[in-house]
């Protein structure tokens, strides 16, 4: 997929439920390609007492949680210049990340071979990733079709429900919050389900995705193989943005 070499940024969206990789992948990435920054969705929650109530329990995990007005200027502002509107400082890295498993030894091998390819290729457009639970919802089309890449990661009930749980909190605008007891089955996993169930066959999130749906949004599905592995999902994304580097400047060159 080639992009508008002229084109201030490239935006890449890295979308998928809870606890599946999504900063993880986001970190690395901006390790292996040059002039990468990231932005977080978790940035643009609302104030917590403005956060909806479901049930007695504060749901942190829908859509009706996000200033998307505010999301979407801010992206708008990236494609126009390139970079995050300098007003927008980020909590989310103060978010703790855990161990990702993935072999530095490979990292820097990855990291060489882009730097030859960018080199050869003469690639100058920033790449700016956004990572966040909802970017490709139908609730988001807007949001959606702003992504010139759009990667999607997925991981089963039972992976999401452990690693969200090992998790000891989060950062929000006014102070911290930590999961009660039965979030994930009272909130987040339902919540995943019904904004993504429409990119799976026979709506089922614990299937294979639905190729003609992910096609037609334009979504790159990660390989179920690499739901366990962040090296297999690491290597797959960079496949994935290799490609649009050189197809890209391919028609450049061609054009």
């Amino acid at each position: 997929m080639a992009i508008d070499p002229s084109q201030p940024v490239l935006l890449l969206g890295i979308s998928g439920p809870s606890s599946s990789g999504k900063t993880t992948l986001s970190r690395l990435l901006r390790d292996i390609f040059p002039a990468t920054s990231i932005l977080h969705l978790d940035d643009f929650y609302l104030t917590d007492a403005d956060i909806p109530v479901r049930d007695g329990i504060q749901d942190w995990d829908c859509v009706e949680s996000l200033n998307l007005p505010e999301l979407k200027e801010a992206l708008s502002y990236i494609k126009t210049h390139g970079k995050s509107p300098p007003s927008l400082v980020s909590k989310e890295d103060q978010n703790s990340v855990g161990e990702h498993g993935v072999d530095e030894a490979m990292i820097e091998a990855w990291k060489a071979e882009i730097r030859s390819i960018v080199e050869t290729s003469d690639w100058k457009t920033p790449i700016a990733i956004v990572d966040g639970f909802l970017l490709y919802s139908e609730s988001m089309a807007d949001i959606r079709e702003l992504f010139d890449v759009k990667l999607f990661l997925r991981t089963s009930y039972a992976t999401a429900k452990r690693r969200r749980e090992a998790r000891s909190g989060y950062v929000t605008l006014e102070g911290f919050w930590a999961d009660p007891p039965g979030y994930v089955d009272q909130i987040v996993w339902p919540n995943y389900v019904k904004d993504h169930a429409f990119l799976f066959q026979g709506s089922d999130v614990e299937k294979e995705l639905d190729s003609n749906v992910c096609e037609k949004i334009g979504v790159h599905g990660m390989p179920r193989e690499a739901e366990e592995s962040m090296r297999d999902c690491l290597q797959w994304a960079t496949e994935v943005l290799k490609n649009v580097v050189k197809e890209t400047s391919l028609a450049k060159r061609d054009g």
